[in-house]
């Protein structure tokens, strides 16, 4: 059973228009499964010079969430008790000294921190005004806050790493993914020939979403089937073997981006002997970035897909579906509020 804490009434509760001491937030003291997230009351912070106060209404739930919680290797900085997340989407509640992007009452959204400790699951967040953006018009909290982490990797591996271009061919691991259904979309907006792996079951989402062609990875064998295709980039967020394997479908002077730490099977060598560039990327915070990913979903071009929604409580239900490997785009916690809310 999921350890929850009682979490009394606070002084917002008596007194309305006071601004509430404590706050709700999933903490964990220790290593381990989904059932060390704890549902606490703590001190709800406050911004310093150049940060805003985020009322927190969504945060995503990532790869890096549960892996983080599994293995005790918490976010730089961090030490337990420790409270995970890094997508945020909410409203600023307060800005600190010297802030000018952001008033109280504006929505916005972002990846505030990584790799160091964001706490998106908790009522507030702290963070440096410019790790935010405006939230896109037309987008719910839910929504907003499925996207951060996850398309600001796909936009910094396709468009900062490997430079796509109109008619290059890219190759999307794990298409249909969190990161994989956002980086399809971000290829076909800078003009690319987009391939995606994916089970059957969801071939047809990749092709709603632009993918030119969809391989399935239980009955294919990606490397044959493109062993012609001469790609020009691959995103791979899978690891192990999969790295050395992509090596061998891109043409002289392709790039192969990795989006996890390199281990004993990575081919940097391979790489280099081929001809081709081998590389890791770690997300960073990206005003800027974030700003494109904006103007890509208010034009239409780019759809997010939270596909199961939790409320914070739920935080441990929420990392035991995405340990499944089984969904399809995002998981996210609602801190305020409801799934459909504004």
């Amino acid at each position: 059973m999921d350890r929850t804490t009682t979490v009394p009434a606070t002084t917002a509760a008596t007194d309305p228009t006071a601004a509430p001491a404590l706050m709700r937030a999933i903490s964990q003291d220790a290593a381990g499964g989904p059932e060390v997230l704890t549902l606490v009351e703590t001190p709800r912070p406050s911004p310093g010079p150049g940060e805003i106060l985020v009322r927190v209404h969504a945060a995503g739930v990532n790869p890096a969430d549960w892996k983080t919680r599994a293995r005790g290797v918490f976010a730089v900085g961090a030490t337990p008790p420790f409270t995970l997340g890094f997508d945020v989407a909410g409203v600023v509640e307060e800005a600190g000294a010297g802030v000018t992007l952001f008033r109280v009452g504006d929505a916005v959204y972002g990846m505030p921190r990584f790799p160091h400790p964001a706490g998106a699951y908790a009522e507030y967040v702290t963070a440096p005004a410019r790790h935010f953006a405006p939230r896109p018009r037309g987008l719910t909290h839910i929504q907003a806050g499925a996207l951060p982490l996850a398309a600001l990797t796909a936009w910094q591996a396709l468009v900062d790493t490997a430079d796509v271009r109109p008619g290059q061919r890219v190759l999307v691991h794990a298409a249909a993914g969190g990161v994989g259904h956002l980086a399809v979309q971000i290829a076909k907006a800078r003009g690319a020939y987009v391939i995606g792996t994916a089970g059957v079951a969801k071939h047809g989402l990749l092709r709603s979403l632009g993918v030119d062609e969809v391989i399935d990875y239980r009955t294919e064998d990606f490397v044959e089937t493109l062993r012609d295709a001469a790609v020009d980039v691959v995103v791979d967020p899978l690891g192990g073997p999969s790295p050395a394997r992509s090596l061998r479908t891109l043409r002289p002077g392709g790039t192969l981006v990795s989006l996890l730490p390199p281990d004993d099977a990575f081919p940097a060598r391979e790489a280099e002997a081929a001809g081709v560039r081998a590389v890791f990327m770690l997300v960073e915070p990206d005003h800027a970035g974030l700003r494109e990913i904006t103007s890509l979903v208010e034009d239409g071009r780019l759809r997010v897909i939270a596909d199961e929604v939790f409320p914070l409580e739920e935080a441990a239900r929420a990392h035991r579906l995405g340990e499944t490997g089984r969904t399809t785009g995002k998981i996210v916690l609602s801190v305020v509020g409801t799934a459909s809310s504004s």
